[in-house]
């Protein structure tokens, strides 16, 4: 526990970090205040301290997390020529998929004052799912400039559907739901067939 006083570097990541420890274990239901700074090792007044309440809080993590994953998303373009289109659409849905972003905006939704955060800070420009799928986009017409992409596959589409299916495995993976990454890798398999001559 640190000591009253102390600076604690980097609270907010230490505080967010704590938060996807106690909804990774206990779910939505488990996460207050209390256990998210009893995970993090701090004073229980800190949250508090940093954030105006635990909505604020939920919706701060979940647009950190996404602008998290869309900073990942974003060095997709430099991998045009290397490796496979297929596993550079597969690292890219993997991330997405390991991303704590979907969860906590899934948590958001239940709270009424944070999704209304998050939702006005993605109107204004924070970045998400939309800048990843720029990304992708982006990506898959660096390829298509190599000639390693069909001139003629409609790159938007192709980036909304593996976005779209993604986001849609994030916010149906329950227990017992099938492995949602199996799924990505089947999907990345049939664009990439579905997209011309891929090397």
């Amino acid at each position: 526990m640190s000591p009253r006083g102390v600076a604690i570097p980097d609270v907010r990541e230490r505080l967010f970090a704590a938060a996807e420890q106690v909804l990774a274990r206990e779910g939505p239901g488990g996460l207050t205040g209390r256990a998210i700074t009893t995970e993090a090792g701090c004073a229980k007044g800190l949250l508090n301290t940093h954030f105006a309440g635990l909505d604020e809080f939920i919706a701060e993590l979940c647009l950190d997390r996404f602008a998290r994953t869309a900073r990942a998303a974003g060095e997709l373009p430099a991998r045009a020529g290397k490796d496979t289109i297929a596993e550079n659409l597969l690292s890219v849905a993997l991330v997405l998929l390991d991303s704590a972003g979907p969860a906590a905006a899934s948590l958001a939704l239940t709270r009424p004052a944070a999704f209304l955060r998050v939702r006005e800070a993605l109107e204004g420009g924070a970045p998400g799912f939309a800048a990843v799928e720029e990304a992708v986009a982006a990506y898959l017409r660096a390829e298509q400039r190599l000639g390693r992409l069909a001139p003629d596959a409609d790159t938007g589409a192709i980036a909304l559907a593996l976005v779209g299916t993604v986001h849609h495995l994030l916010m149906t993976g329950w227990s017992g739901a099938p492995d949602p990454r199996t799924q990505a890798e089947r999907l990345v398999a049939m664009l990439a067939g579905a997209v011309g001559p891929v090397r």
